[in-house]
């Protein structure tokens, strides 16, 4: 499967606080390549989850999530939210460039080709992954001269 080309999004959600009086809530944010299309009519997409992982837990309770497709300039996000044994997802969110989605509540990437804000419509165990079948509520697809973020043979490249 390495030699098919992928595109590459961010996937985002905001873990609400467990108490209201507690701490605030935590964004969550992760790099994936299996993310397409399911329909128009209605609007869904579908965004495949390693199972047991944090965001496939999140989604499991939390219904609202985003996404936003990177573009080839945004290479350090991909990389920086695909790192295995991370920092703590504050930290990662902590210098970049997004604005917090008015449907969802997820952050969206400052600078991406297009971002799609969703609520869970189905959830499909599938081996050891989940595949996570998403409303889009919103859309925006911003003008941008920059190409695709895409990832083959092991690496993220840009298009052409």
């Amino acid at each position: 499967m390495s030699r098919l080309a992928a595109g590459v999004v961010l996937v985002t959600a905001h873990e609400p606080a467990l108490d209201a009086e507690g701490p605030r809530g935590e964004d969550v944010g992760m790099t994936a390549t299996a993310f397409l299309s399911v329909s128009l009519d209605p609007p869904l997409v579908l965004i495949s989850l390693r199972e047991g992982s944090r965001m496939d837990d999140l989604l499991a309770e939390q219904p609202l999530w985003a996404v936003s497709v990177l573009s080839e300039n945004q290479r350090h996000i991909a990389g920086r939210f695909a790192m295995k044994g991370r920092i703590s997802d504050r930290l990662l969110f902590e210098d970049i460039d997004y604005a917090r989605g008015t449907v969802s509540g997820a952050p969206l990437m400052g600078g991406a080709l297009a971002t799609v804000e969703c609520r869970t419509e189905q959830r499909v165990p599938s081996g050891d992954h989940t595949l996570v079948i998403g409303r889009v509520l919103s859309a925006t697809a911003p003008e941008s001269g920059a190409g695709p973020l895409t990832y083959f043979r092991g690496r993220y490249r840009p298009l052409g």
